[in-house]
């Protein structure tokens, strides 16, 4: 996950109260989904009695919140912390993908003795990490965070008590996030910190600004390339089996249509994205509408091939991979638009190597820590907050 998703997936707790008022802050989660190899469907999950409930890391994980779950050299990395970085990881994961699945397949492999539930807690306990990491480097460079950042937050959960009637409730809406207070404002500190630290290193000022040159030779040397697809699958993405002969016999047909329409078009490129919206199956689609900015050896290599092979604004023909039926148009890249991503990621070697250089050690709470069973115990908690703010308004 890069810095940007990380500083991305931050809100502070205004947002997260409007979004749970208005009901739409989640899909529904598959709070009773087993393993991948189970046969349960997504359900409304039963929600947790909030009352007696102190610590909401406890409630979920059966930990305390404060617990040492991994440690960076010599500073210990929170429970609250890697459980926050989870449930964005899995709420990440469910929003690409509730489309296409039943329930969250935790037991599917990925590779390496590893299964996806493996993956989820090893991503979150990396973006833990990583914003450790962030403070580390700012203290080194003798940064501060924003003062105003705890009365900012401060503030904004009087609001939201104001809204609902009570700080308990405020809290509440905290605790469905996994957030508590302490860890909203470290996080917003850490976002701070970031953006000093960024100024600092390739700031205009810095002497290290990329110039459009720089950002140019360093895309071509990524491999870079950006496109869009309309996309219509031939395998099931829960099983990945195969679809039925005559469903995918249909499927081509479809696409050779859409291809007929975009060669005998005006305006190929306004019709590329009209189909797309209307007919792709991309489950990405929602997340990337205006395409995706990749590089090569990261996709299946039709899709790659086809891709590289046209000029900017050309429309490919049907290309056939894996997944199902492709066209491609060939999007042209601008160094402005990618100069932060190159910064970024610029930034988040930096930080990724100070966090190699302090050490990291996993401890027996991290271990333990069960992600299918967290996150059957957050919906649930997410569920009577979600009733509770909505008997509030």
């Amino acid at each position: 996950m890069k810095i940007t998703k990380r500083i991305g997936a931050l809100a502070l707790a205004l947002a997260l109260v409007l979004s749970a008022l208005s009901g739409c802050g989640k899909k529904d989660a598959p709070a009773g989904s087993g393993s991948g190899s189970s046969s349960g469907s997504s359900s409304q999950p039963q929600p947790m009695d909030l009352a007696g409930i102190t610590d909401p890391y406890a409630a979920v994980a059966g930990v305390d919140g404060s617990a040492p779950a991994a440690k960076l050299g010599d500073t210990e990395v929170t429970a609250a912390e890697v459980l926050y970085w989870l449930a964005v990881n899995i709420d990440s994961y469910w929003e690409q993908y509730s489309a296409f699945l039943p329930q969250i397949p935790w037991d599917t492999e990925m590779g390496g003795g590893t299964t996806l539930a493996d993956q989820l807690k090893e991503g979150a306990l990396e973006a833990a990490l990583f914003y450790r990491g962030i403070q580390l480097l700012g203290s080194e460079e003798s940064l501060s965070p924003d003062p105003s950042i705890a009365a900012d937050v401060d503030g904004e959960r009087a609001e939201i008590a104001s809204q609902l009637g009570s700080e308990t409730a405020a809290d509440h809406v905290y605790w469905a996030e996994m957030l508590d207070r302490d860890l909203v404002i470290r996080l917003n500190e850490c976002r701070d910190l970031y953006g000093q630290l960024r100024e600092l290193y390739f700031g205009e000022d810095s002497g290290h600004w990329p110039t459009d040159a720089e950002v140019m030779a360093w895309m071509d040397e990524a491999g870079f390339y950006r496109a869009k697809h309309i996309l219509l699958l031939t395998t099931d993405p829960s099983t990945r089996e195969p679809l039925e002969e005559e469903v995918i016999a249909q499927k081509k047909e479809q696409i050779d249509g859409f291809l007929a329409q975009l060669r005998a078009a005006e305006d190929s490129i306004a019709l590329f994205d009209s189909l797309m919206h209307e007919h792709s199956e991309d489950g990405g689609l929602a997340a990337n509408p205006e395409g995706y900015t990749t590089s090569r050896g990261e996709m299946v290599a039709p899709f790659e091939n086809a891709a590289l092979a046209l000029k900017d604004g050309e429309i490919s023909d049907v290309v056939e991979s894996e997944f199902g039926y492709h066209i491609i148009l060939r999007l042209p890249l601008d160094p402005a638009d990618y100069r932060d991503q190159m910064v970024d990621l610029e930034m988040e070697e930096r930080i990724q190597a100070r966090v190699e250089q302090a050490g990291t050690e996993r401890l027996q709470v991290f271990e333990d820590l069960d992600a299918q069973s967290f996150w059957e115990r957050l919906t649930a908690l997410q569920a009577a907050v979600l009733a509770e703010t909505q008997a509030s308004s």
